[in-house]
């Protein structure tokens, strides 16, 4: 194209945007500026070739997002762009969003804006787990090391929860969440300590009552396997509560240990710790991994019946026998450790 051609169509275009009023010239006048900027070759004509990801973490400016489309080739100028961008007052939400090479600077600039164009990576905490699994998983999916997670594991009161508390552990809810690129450890688990919250609150549980609550649902949620089992589980822990009896939870032990097997050895049993439920009356001084909502459920609306103890024989099924007598107990431990026997990998 000449420079006649251009200065034609330059000065038509101004003309047009005269002719609209003051008003027209406002709402239009990032294509007006688009169009120049093409004419002068300093924007691509679009709409482009290719895909290409795009990261906007949490607090870019206006300068870092245009360099960022120059270096992967999505746009062509980084003054057109970050003009537009001053000009639009551009607002970016943080994620991984697919533009392509060779765009035009105020449609990579459109993508950008728009939050539901942005692929946020989503990452699912599973009922049960300790804080210590929950912190790798959370590391792979946000890129944040496990050390720095670790590192507010003690540190309850950074996150509105009592400084009497003794951890993290219990109070992450185990759920699916979405993190932004450039999230901190703290705003991540932040997150996940509102959503327990949350839920605590959905149940009406007082507040004084929270901790004994989710302690109670941690340990039903290691010993139950099947749904229905939670609820006996749940009545089987508070009856011997109530008896006066300990708890002899192995999943409180193992904890204690730092162990993750099914069964415990007499060392672990004897071993001097507040998760020991075997020589320490009553709950243990925490919870001991994340209690999902069925596990909550089940603390705070045990089902009725008069066990005492209750044994998994089959882990493979879940198949629990539960018991009033400790002679019926002796029967169902004998099926469990006939059925480990022949599964020594479950020990």
């Amino acid at each position: 194209m000449n420079k006649f051609i251009r200065r034609r169509i330059l000065a038509l275009i101004l003309l047009v945007a005269v002719l609209g009023g003051g008003f027209a010239v406002y709402a239009n006048r990032s294509l007006i500026r688009t169009a120049i900027e093409q004419l002068q070759g300093n924007d691509y004509p679009g709409p482009g070739y290719g895909e290409v990801e795009i990261t906007v973490n949490s607090g870019d400016n206006g300068d870092v997002v245009a360099q960022q489309l120059v270096d992967a080739g999505v746009v062509k100028s980084f003054r057109t762009t970050y003009k537009l961008i001053i000009e639009k007052n551009a607002t970016f939400f943080p994620g991984v969003f697919t533009l392509k090479k060779e765009m035009r600077s105020i449609d990579a600039i459109t993508a950008l804006t728009d939050m539901n164009s942005a692929s946020l990576r989503k990452t699912t905490i599973k009922e049960g787990l300790r804080a210590s699994v929950i912190f790798k998983v959370l590391s792979e999916a946000t890129g944040i090391s496990v050390a720095e997670f670790t590192d507010l594991f003690d540190e309850p009161q950074q996150f509105g929860l009592s400084s009497s508390l003794p951890n993290l552990e219990g109070y992450l809810f185990p759920a699916t969440y979405t993190f932004a690129p450039g999230v901190s450890a703290e705003e991540v688990l932040q997150t996940l300590v509102d959503r327990m919250t949350q839920e605590t609150h959905s149940f009406g549980i007082p507040a004084e009552s929270v901790h004994e609550v989710l302690t109670l649902a941690s340990i039903v949620q290691k010993e139950a396997r099947l749904k229905a089992d939670f609820y006996k589980v749940s009545r089987t822990f508070l009856n011997r509560l109530a008896d006066g009896m300990h708890l002899q939870s192995d999943a409180t032990v193992s904890y204690g240990v730092g162990g993750n097997t099914v069964s415990t050895s007499s060392a672990d049993r004897s071993n001097k710790n507040g998760y020991n439920t075997y020589l320490n009356p009553g709950l243990p001084i925490g919870p001991i991994g994340a209690p999902g909502a069925v596990a909550i459920d089940a603390a705070l609306n045990p089902a009725k019946g008069k066990w005492l103890y209750f044994c998994t024989i089959n882990l493979e099924t879940g198949e629990t026998v539960f018991s009033e007598t400790y002679a019926q107990h002796e029967k169902a431990v004998a099926q469990w450790l006939a059925w480990m026997k022949d599964h020594p990998e479950y020990e």
